[in-house]
């Protein structure tokens, strides 16, 4: 006769006491590793990039290895296309960006006579009383500041950002010229051979979805820069192909980028026409190409999969360009589209998924049987459906 005692040994529940202490114990270690970036973040911003470089990379650079091109001659053949496009991209808009730039004072000065009153309005019934001081008393010292910090900043971090430049190309080179079989090494040596494998399967996911992410959001903005450069062209905005440009590449930043281009683009209309209407043409046309691209071309490119929450996405920006500035504000997509594709591949990872995905659409789809029987029934006092 089996006793009740004799069965299967469960293990004991842990008391509360015990699971908050590992609890502060996770949270101590979250926050010690957090302070450890935000302090180092001159070392780990470089390793940062060179990480994503490698997996955005990697797919190309194993697609020329299968047809017999060494590994690392394959990243030196993609950096270099990358290099090239960047070359004559920058070669065809540097010109006009640079007599924007040198036309800023007059820019301003036209933002300011526009938008003078209203300003003027606000600042008289905002203010406490005391005169205020002519405005080109107060802006002429400034605008002289401004120029000496930011020409100090200039000469000192151009060698700081060559160092990093080239620290990013070379660990990149060696991250992807190590590929699969590095990992593989890496995992055996770390961890057990059964974990291995499946941290390595979990590695492969990332991989190709943050490369077919990144892939895919490059080709959307390469349709949404030629789209707004022949928008611009056809309203008669000055230099279409740099406000393009401009669009395609700060698109790499979602709702943040499309919002500085809008703005740009409004400042510049506002700038080169005399009429509100063409401004608010400027303006319109370009919120109708960022709806079609955000709405239709992104979910039917990239489906649901890689969609990712609105509210998180900002707020993982706001948090990225807290902690580690602009690098911070890059890294947030590959890193959030990287954290939800790990989610999906471990025990207990759909509370994570679910948070960074979208909120579902609600769907009406009836089955044919669902929709007789709903043509059938009766509505009160209006007959049929």
């Amino acid at each position: 006769m089996t006793h009740p005692s004799s069965g299967p040994s469960h293990p004991a529940r842990r008391s509360p006491l015990e699971q908050l202490s590992s609890l502060a114990l996770v949270l101590l270690a979250a926050g010690g590793i957090a302070t450890v970036l935000y302090v180092g973040r001159a070392v780990f911003v470089p390793i940062a990039f060179a990480l994503l470089f490698a997996l955005v990379l990697s797919s190309p650079v194993e697609a020329l290895h299968r047809h017999g091109v060494a590994r690392g001659l394959a990243a030196l053949l993609m950096f270099l296309i990358i290099l090239l496009v960047a070359g004559v991209t920058l070669r065809l808009v540097w010109s006009p960006a640079r007599q924007w730039i040198a036309s800023i004072p007059h820019t301003a000065k036209v933002l300011e006579d526009t938008f003078g009153p209203v300003a003027k309005a606000l600042e008289h019934r905002l203010a406490d009383g005391s005169p205020a001081a002519p405005v080109s008393a107060r802006a002429t010292p400034l605008m002289e500041q401004v120029e000496v910090s930011a020409s100090g900043k200039v000469l000192v971090a151009t060698p700081e950002a060559v160092a990093d430049i080239v620290t990013v190309v070379i660990l990149t080179l060696f991250l992807v010229t190590g590929g699969a079989p590095m990992a593989a090494r890496l995992a055996s040596t770390l961890i057990s051979s059964r974990k291995s494998t499946k941290a390595l399967h979990i590695l492969e996911a990332v991989r190709s979805e943050v490369a077919r992410y990144y892939a895919t959001i490059a080709l959307i903005n390469v349709g949404l820069g030629a789209a707004t450069a022949l928008m611009t062209w056809l309203l008669g905005l000055p230099d279409p192909l740099l406000w393009g440009t401009l669009a395609g590449v700060l698109n790499f930043l979602p709702y943040i980028g499309s919002t500085i281009t809008l703005l740009v683009l409004v400042i510049v209309s506002t700038v080169t026409y005399t009429s509100l209407a063409h401004v608010l043409a400027v303006a319109a046309s370009f919120l109708v190409l960022v709806t079609v691209e955000g709405q239709v071309v992104e979910p039917l490119l990239l489906g649901r999969r890689l969609k990712l929450s609105p509210t998180v996405v900002l707020l993982a920006f706001w948090f990225g360009g807290w902690f580690w500035g602009i690098p911070g504000i890059v890294l947030v997509m590959p890193l959030l589209v990287a954290l939800k594709v790990v989610a999906e591949h471990v025990p207990n990872g759909r509370i994570v998924v679910a948070l960074l995905s979208p909120a579902p659409r609600p769907h009406f789809k009836l089955t044919r049987r669902e929709l007789h029987a709903a043509r059938r029934a009766p509505v009160h006092g209006h007959g049929r459906i």
